[in-house]
């Protein structure tokens, strides 16, 4: 999807300084992420709040989705800079019994943009995280439908579109 040469250090970085910012996607429901919605662009929120410890707020655009054939496969979709700036990620959340090996894959406007790991389950979801790079935004920006892959088996992906409108408004307002 993206390079993950500097994904470590900003990974990192970002889930110390972030970490209350959402909350995972539940088995089979739908995500509810924190933090008090400051705007609205299209299909996107931002959301923001100060995480204990900051010295100011941090703020994320946010869209949850849902397959229309599987209600039972939700996504969180998350967007946000790091704290100082030097980074843009993408985070995906999904919930639990995802094929992890299989990753996430990303298509934007029926163009394969490629395909993310993920870095990490926890008690109530997984994440697939990346640094996401000049092309990648203005892809973003530009797109007007995006679908995101997930695997439950290697023979059963699901496909859950995403709605790209506001997504070049709202990441352009993102501090």
């Amino acid at each position: 999807m993206v390079s993950f040469a500097a994904y470590r250090a900003a990974a990192t970085f970002a889930a110390a300084t972030l970490a209350g910012l959402f909350a995972c996607v539940g088995a089979s429901a739908p995500a509810a992420a924190q933090g008090a919605v400051k705007s609205k662009f299209g299909d996107w929120e931002m959301r923001c709040e100060t995480p204990p410890g900051a010295s100011r707020e941090q703020c994320a655009l946010i869209q949850s989705i849902q397959a229309e054939d599987k209600p039972n496969v939700s996504l969180v979709i998350i967007v946000l800079k790091t704290a100082d700036g030097k980074s843009r990620l993408l985070r995906v959340v999904t919930q639990l019994g995802v094929l992890l090996p299989a990753g996430l894959g990303l298509k934007i406007d029926q163009v394969d943009v490629g395909r993310a790991g993920f870095v990490r389950c926890l008690a109530t979801g997984c994440v697939a995280e990346v640094v996401m790079e000049d092309k990648l935004i203005d892809q973003l920006g530009a797109g007007k439908n995006a679908t995101f892959n997930v695997f439950n088996t290697p023979e059963e992906g699901v496909g859950i579109p995403l709605a790209l409108a506001g997504f070049k408004e709202g990441f352009a307002k993102l501090p």
